[in-house]
């Protein structure tokens, strides 16, 4: 495209190099001066230095000079850009034509538009070919693949480096693309049933994977032979010639292998259900002996601690009745140690037999207590509710060293114990250098008022380093108030 009645400083007529406007379904557009046809004279790449170019955005414009080499040399512009020719855009041209180039002076170049928005596209259809099943390899199977192949150009250096832009007619190069697709595809596809691993009859269902499998060497072969990058491959349809003679081979015995495989599954179905039902039934059976076993452990358990709660019962009877067989027996001795002179004399006091006496009943008061502890606790394990009664309260602690013994004094009787008195406080009496007790302050009341003890008795509660009068010890005071001091005791019997 050329438009006259623009002329340059020198008022030489200019040329408007630009791509055509209206119609972009074009790969490689040759730009040739208005008028002018391809071979017709010289005028055909004789360009004035101040033309104006115009470069749209997605093209790039080819300065193509004569030189060494079959491609010459070239100048690239990439648009958008518009403006006139100058030395300063194209590097190349500056070195032909130096400093002494007049401003109107043509020069020699063919001027090339490439395309690089548009996508273009070339339709194929591969004819018949032998292919072969790896299970039969010696009937061959006649298969067609047709398809469609989206290509553009981005590495336009590479595209001009590998083709011929002189000339450039695009329905020979689609005829280019499309032969080296259908090799590409033929060749390929001879032996890809071994790659696939599957069978020839069924090639039909799984395109997607013979896409995946043709794409990259074709891209990688359209790319190094013509400088197109490939945008997309689709295979409209691979059909098998069912009417050859090696498809009816190959078909039976897929539908053999086919029905052979269901037949396993279906087979492996059962198996595996005969196999979880037998799992699932043994596994039943021993979750009821775990739990026959478990009863049968915790029943014995129970068993156990019955008997075992049965003779802890039989031993405290036991060692009650032997604290009160020993406590008779003591209170037997120290009866018959009174009754042959000891302290009180004849028809006197005995306090071996009163200490015994009480010392029996604390004991068996005590054991009886435990003993009837451990049955309330017992009834308290199997009879959630009850609570058994609280268990008296314990003795003191041992006493100190005994001192010499002073032995209680008969005389007048005392008057009852102190209201009120604490009942905890207890304590111990020395009678001929034994020690008898604890006993509360009412038991000690009667014994004062008894003439059994006196203030001159020695006695110890825990709490007291040593043994004391009682007439001493604040507690005991109230006891003795206003009792007639009684004359010294006698000294005890000889031994």
């Amino acid at each position: 495209m050329s438009v006259f009645g623009k002329k340059n400083k020198g008022g030489v007529w200019a040329d408007m190099i630009m791509s055509p406007e209206q119609n972009r379904d074009w790969l490689i557009y040759k730009w040739r001066p208005e008028g002018e046809e391809a071979g017709s004279t010289n005028r055909e790449n004789s360009i004035r230095y101040s033309s104006s170019l115009t470069v749209r955005q997605g093209e790039v414009a080819v300065f193509q000079y004569a030189g060494k080499g079959t491609g010459g040399n070239q100048d690239y512009i990439e648009g958008y850009y518009s403006d006139t020719i100058k030395t300063a855009n194209l590097p190349i041209l500056a070195g032909i034509v130096g400093a002494a180039f007049g401003g109107g002076t043509p020069f020699a170049a063919q001027v090339y538009f490439i395309n690089l928005a548009g996508v273009n596209q070339v339709q194929f259809g591969v004819p018949y070919f032998n292919m072969f099943d790896p299970r039969l390899p010696d009937h061959p199977v006649e298969v067609t693949v047709r398809g469609t192949i989206t290509f553009k150009i981005v590495d336009y250096k590479n595209f001009v480096g590998l083709q011929a832009l002189v000339d450039f007619d695009m329905n020979k190069f689609a005829g280019q693309i499309k032969n080296a697709v259908i090799d590409n595809v033929r060749n390929t596809m001879m032996d890809i049933m071994v790659k696939l691993g599957r069978p020839l009859a069924q090639i039909e269902t799984y395109r997607r994977d013979i896409k995946a499998i043709l794409e990259p060497d074709l891209m990688t072969n359209l790319l190094n032979v013509y400088g197109i990058t490939m945008v997309d491959l689709n295979l409209a349809a691979i059909e098998i010639n069912k009417e050859c003679e090696g498809y009816q081979k190959v078909a039976k015995l897929t539908q053999v292998q086919v029905e052979t495989q269901i037949d396993l599954g279906a087979q492996g179905m059962r198996d595996q259900y005969a196999i979880n039902m037998q799992s699932n039934a043994a596994m039943a059976a021993a979750q009821v002996e775990n739990q026959a076993e478990a009863m049968r452990i915790n029943r014995e358990e129970a068993q156990y601690a019955q008997r075992m709660q049965t003779d802890l019962g039989g031993m405290d009877l036991h060692r009650l009745r032997s604290q009160e067989e020993m406590v008779k027996a003591t209170a037997a001795g120290m009866g018959n140690m009174g009754a042959g002179g000891g302290m009180g004399g004849g028809g006197g006091f005995n306090p071996g037999a009163m200490v015994a006496g009480m010392a029996m009943g604390g004991t068996v008061g005590q054991g009886m207590a435990g003993m009837m502890g451990n049955v309330f606790n017992q009834m308290n394990q199997q009879m959630p509710g009850m609570t058994p009664p609280p268990m008296p309260a314990q003795g003191a602690g041992g006493p100190p060293p005994m001192p010499g013994a002073v032995p209680p004094q008969s005389g007048p009787p005392m008057p009852p114990p102190v209201p009120g008195a604490a009942a905890a406080v207890q304590f111990s009496v020395s009678v001929d250098g034994q020690a008898y007790g604890p006993f509360d302050m009412n038991m000690l009341g009667q014994m004062a008022g008894a003439g059994q003890i006196n203030a001159q008795s020695l006695v110890w509660r825990e709490g007291m380093a040593e043994w004391q009068q009682a007439g001493t010890v604040p507690e005991l005071a109230p006891i003795f108030a206003g009792a007639a001091t009684p004359p010294p005791p006698p000294p005890p019997p000889a031994q």
